[in-house]
C-alpha cells in the first residue's frame, strides 16, 4: 500500500486494510517501525506470524519485503502479499503462488528483491464503470461508504480463515470464502 493520509482507504491499499483486520483479530502486538515499515508479531493459529506493512510507497515496497525476510531468515515460499487486484471484481478473491505482476508496481518491486517464488492474495476491486476514469486514478481513489462495508466483510472473513492457507490448506480457504 501507499503511507500517508492522502491514500487513506485507496483501492491501493486494500491489503494494508487486511493486515489491520488479521492484527485486531489475532491481538498482534502494537506495531514497530522496522524495515522502512511498520512490523506486527503474533499468533495466527499455531503459526508465528509477522505483519509487515511498508511505508516505502508501493512501487518501492520490495526493499521493505527483502530487508524484514533477511534479518528474520524467511524464505520467500513462507512469504504472503495481500495486494489489489484491478482486473477482480470488488468482493472476488484468488490465491496462487508465483506468476506474472499483472502491471501492479508492488510485486514488480517485490519480485525485483527477492523473486517470483511467494504467495499471493489477490483482492479484487474491479475496474471503473467510468471510461473516462483512467485505471491509475481508479486504484488511488478511496473506497466509497458502501464498497468500505464490503470491504470489511471481506476481510473479516478472510481473516477468520486465514489459518487454513497457512497450513496449506489453500482449497478449503477458497472453498470457505466463497460459501
Amino acid at each position: 500500500g501507499n503511507v500517508g493520509e492522502k491514500y487513506n482507504l485507496t483501492r491501493h491499499n486494500f491489503g494494508l486494510l487486511l493486515v489491520d483486520q488479521s492484527a485486531e483479530d489475532y491481538s498482534f502486538l502494537p506495531p514497530a517501525k522496522k524495515f522502512d515499515g511498520e512490523l506486527r508479531k503474533g499468533m495466527i493459529g499455531d503459526f508465528e506470524c509477522l505483519l509487515l506493512k511498508p511505508h516505502t510507497y508501493m512501487h518501492l515496497s520490495g526493499k521493505s519485503v527483502l530487508k524484514a525476510l533477511s534479518f528474520y531468515k524467511i524464505k520467500p515460499e513462507n512469504l504472503l502479499v495481500l495486494h489489489d487486484d484491478i482486473d477482480l471484481e470488488l468482493g472476488r478473491i484468488k490465491y496462487k503462488i508465483g506468476g506474472g505482476d499483472g502491471g501492479h508496481n508492488g510485486l514488480k518491486s517485490i519480485d525485483g528483491a527477492i523473486g517470483k517464488n511467494y504467495k499471493r492474495l489477490r483482492l479484487g476491486i474491479g475496474r471503473s464503470q467510468n471510461s473516462n476514469i483512467d485505471s491509475a486514478d481508479h486504484v488511488l481513489g478511496r473506497f466509497s461508504s458502501d464498497q468500505l462495508e464490503i470491504i470489511d466483510q471481506i476481510n473479516k472473513k478472510i481473516s477468520g480463515l486465514i489459518d487454513l492457507a497457512l497450513k496449506g490448506k489453500e482449497n478449503d480457504f477458497l472453498n470457505k470464502f466463497y460459501v
